[in-house]
């Protein structure tokens, strides 16, 4: 099961839940929010493990990069001996040599390039995830509680008609 899942239906329980009368309070299942709860603390783990996967794998891709350069790197060498080996075309090896070296480390360059800016995307894609579901497990904990946002505010509004006016 998907946390996004599990969190879409907590808060539909919540939302479903019934009022209570002249009140920002709800009844919700005890158990059955719990139930829901303990699963998305199961699904988190699953979650972290899908980021170490991308990491993983983003450090296959990156080996694997590099061994594709040194390849490259490796097969530009020969070619440049080879070339160097003609003495009529040496100055012609050189060029063609630092030619493939430098095709050989731009690719390398932009192959990093890739796997870093997908890695970034994968772990923003779970920061996000991450961030919602914290904000809703908060949101539903502080529902739990019987806390609403007007409630802070009903109290600070009230601490501030109780202070004496300047000068009274």
């Amino acid at each position: 099961m998907d946390l996004k899942i599990k969190l879409d239906q907590v808060v539909s329980l919540v939302e479903g839940a019934r009022a209570m009368p002249m009140s920002a309070s709800c009844v919700v299942n005890r158990s059955e929010l719990l139930g829901h709860l303990e699963e998305m603390r199961e699904l988190i783990p699953t979650e972290v493990k899908q980021a170490e996967f991308v990491l993983r794998d983003r450090d296959e891709v990156v080996e694997e990069g590099r061994r594709e350069a040194d390849r490259l790197v490796a097969a530009a060498r020969e070619e440049r001996l080879r070339l160097i080996a003609k003495a009529d075309v040496m100055q012609e090896a050189t060029k063609e040599a630092d030619r493939l070296l430098t095709e050989a480390r731009e690719e390398a360059e932009r192959m990093r390039n890739e796997v870093d800016t997908y890695v970034d995307t994968k772990l923003a894609n779970f920061e996000v995830v991450l961030s919602r579901t914290i904000a809703a497990v908060e949101k539903g904990r502080d529902k739990l509680r019987g806390r609403h946002p007007m409630d802070d505010l009903r109290a600070a509004v009230e601490a501030e008609d109780a202070e004496p006016l300047p000068g009274a």
